[in-house]
């Protein structure tokens, strides 16, 4: 078994710190994106039994820890995937505009 990273003794000095719970991770992350944790998570569970390595459990935590992190002023997050989004097609996203397009736009 083969693992890139683990958790400390200590726990984390914050909720979405190093190491964070995915229990913490998920109640951080917006209503989309905890379901795609659920199915990222999932699926990296299944890959953990079948070849006895935890690191892509590690990685979709760690990947979706820091997503959480920038959703933490979800205002910021909206500026920051628009301005991706104007980025990616080389215009702005209607105000009005769904988020989730937006974000797909992004490629988020």
């Amino acid at each position: 078994m083969t693992a890139s990273w683990s958790i400390d003794a200590e726990p984390p000095t914050t909720p979405l710190g190093a190491g964070a719970s995915p229990e913490a991770i998920h109640a951080a992350l917006d209503g989309p994106d905890q379901e795609r944790f659920r199915r990222a998570l999932d699926a990296a569970s299944e890959r953990m039994r079948r070849d006895l390595d935890l690191t892509p459990v590690f990685t979709v935590l760690e990947e979706f820890r820091r997503l959480a992190l920038l959703q933490r002023d979800r205002s910021a997050y909206h500026r920051v995937v628009r301005a991706a989004a104007a980025l990616a097609t080389g215009q702005e996203s209607p105000v009005d505009e769904p988020f989730e397009v937006t974000r797909s736009k992004a490629g988020l």
